[in-house]
């Protein structure tokens, strides 16, 4: 019996490769530890997993597992067998993952994930989704907005089972996956930029909106008896703020705090349209379609409307970096907390989306504001007429929402920048670095704020450069890397449905910035006002 322990762990293997640059890397599955438990597997008649070297079972061995006295040593080996799967899927995670931000912490759970999801899904851009509706129309801002939901809940679906697609891996960023998709060289160049702006351009609009929410907050609640401080000022206050919240280690460490960045998101959310539609509507309002001197620009018009309801929906990369703060084995899968946490945020995100864009464009039609949406609409035609609580509390809950997805959306950029040193130094990045570089990303997104001021106008063209990433490039990766059955059910949808993302997004980004040529934004460097 011994001789026969010998010759499968002495038996080759085939290894794991490491697909991704950088990304931790499997255990080879010739490593001891794994051969001596496969060993024991095949006597004790335990099932591998999946995981066959093509011999045949021993005679001798299951003759042995038939007798009475095999049956306590077959149950020993059946636990330290389920003990190591427990531990990690034979695998050994790369020291490197516990000193990143994003893996630091592997103890999340489903309430974690819907308090991330839920903080980053329903955001400041909701309050502009009533402008697409005023170039789509009652019926099909309706479809769009529904058609977009389900397909980027089912584009979700898709990253989830993907995190853990290959045996022994585990793909806790955006990026690793694209690159163990399509390639190192073609990754970076599709999902690096969108995927890093998605981040890094989401901050400097959260520092638009908060510092206005700010400024908002004040003037209600001083009554504009006190002296005010500049715009810049306050985007420096916002900023300071932002910092020394992101101190917080890692992304499980910040679960707190989405949890009130989700209620505070949800609660402004609904107190906005709730107002909107139980107060008088404004005389002159409108739902007559905009006019357009050429067909050409009512087209682009359609197509930047279609980009603000895609940049309502972006976020999908954080999810891959939310599941990657789970624990995983074989028998309870990330996956399944993961989904079970988003199906319950994404029924809260609809509760807000909805109502929010369909009761907003019946309460103000055509002349909701280009710069603000739903609050600035609520402060311009009810100002006086609702109660300075209600406005207050609005605008504070506004502010608290942005700080909290201010630090959800900088994490991809501490963990990138922390993996540049980690993989240089081979150690941990030390708490006075840590906070030294999270201080630099946040006046680097607090500069560009100033500089750009003009930045939230482009709703659109952000809508659609980012559309890939949430719509399109999880329908490729699945093919590319799940490999379903040519011209079956799921090879179609997913090439169809990966094209067509693909085609939206030119197409969008080509409207939205016609539309910017032809209607002008005012623009403005160094001048927040």
């Amino acid at each position: 019996m011994s001789h026969e322990v010998v010759e499968v762990i002495s038996r080759p293997s085939p290894v794991i490769q490491e697909p991704v640059a950088g990304a931790p890397a499997a255990t080879s599955l010739a490593s001891p530890s794994f051969q001596a438990i496969h060993a024991l597997s095949i006597m004790s008649g335990t099932p591998n997993h999946g995981i066959n070297n093509g011999s045949p079972k021993s005679p001798f061995a299951m003759r042995r597992i038939m007798t009475p006295i095999a049956s306590p040593m077959k149950k020993a080996i059946e636990s330290m067998q389920d003990c190591l799967e427990e531990i990690g899927h034979f695998t050994k995670l790369d020291p490197q993952e516990a000193w990143l931000p994003i893996t630091e912490s592997r103890n999340g759970n489903a309430y974690y994930a819907a308090f991330h999801a839920l903080s980053s899904g329903i955001g400041v851009q909701a309050l502009v989704l009533p402008l697409a509706f005023t170039a789509l129309g009652w019926t099909w801002g309706i479809i769009s907005l529904s058609l977009a939901f389900a397909w980027q809940l089912y584009t979700l679906w898709l990253l989830i089972q993907l995190h853990e697609s290959v045996p022994g891996m585990r793909y806790s960023r955006y990026l690793w996956l694209s690159i163990a998709a399509f390639g190192n060289k073609l990754a970076k160049l599709l999902a690096l930029f969108p995927t890093m702006y998605l981040s890094g351009g989401t901050c400097v609009a959260l520092i638009m909106i908060g510092s206005e929410s700010m400024k908002m907050f004040s003037q209600i609640v001083c009554d504009n008896t006190n002296p005010q401080l500049t715009m810049m000022e306050w985007y420096l206050l916002f900023t300071i703020s932002a910092i020394i919240l992101a101190q917080l280690p890692n992304l499980n460490s910040i679960a707190g705090v989405s949890l009130i960045g989700a209620i505070t998101a949800v609660s402004y959310c609904t107190m906005i349209w709730v107002v909107s539609i139980v107060k008088d509507r404004p005389r002159d309002v409108s739902y007559e379609p905009i006019l357009f001197k050429s067909e050409i620009g009512r087209i682009c018009s359609i197509l930047n409307a279609l980009g603000i309801i895609a940049f309502a929906f972006r976020g999908h990369n954080l999810v891959l970096e939310i599941q990657g703060t789970m624990p995983s084995s074989l028998k309870n899968p990330s996956r399944i907390p993961m989904w079970k946490g988003l199906q319950f945020s994404y029924l809260i995100i609809a509760l807000c989306l909805f109502p929010l864009a369909i009761g907003g464009y019946w309460a103000y039609g055509n002349l909701i504001p280009a710069n603000g949406g739903m609050m600035s609409a609520l402060y311009r035609y009810h100002k006086n007429d609702t109660s300075k609580v209600i406005l207050g509390v609005t605008s504070l809950f506004i502010v608290l929402n942005s700080l909290t997805s201010f630090q959800l959306y900088a994490m991809p950029v501490f963990d990138n920048l922390e993996f540049r040193y980690t993989s240089n130094n081979n150690r941990p990045c030390p708490w006075w670095l840590r906070a030294g570089l999270r201080m630099f990303f946040g006046f680097l997104a607090f500069f560009i704020a100033v500089a750009l001021p003009f930045l939230p106008s482009l709703a659109g063209l952000i809508g659609g450069i980012t559309l890939p990433v949430t719509l399109a490039y999880p329908c490729l990766m699945w093919i590319m890397i799940k490999k379903p059955v040519k011209y079956g059910v799921m090879w179609y949808l997913n090439w169809s449905l990966g094209i067509l993302g693909i085609v939206m997004s030119i197409l969008l980004v080509f409207g939205a910035i016609w539309t910017i040529v032809t209607q002008g934004i005012e623009v403005h460097f160094f001048k927040p006002q």
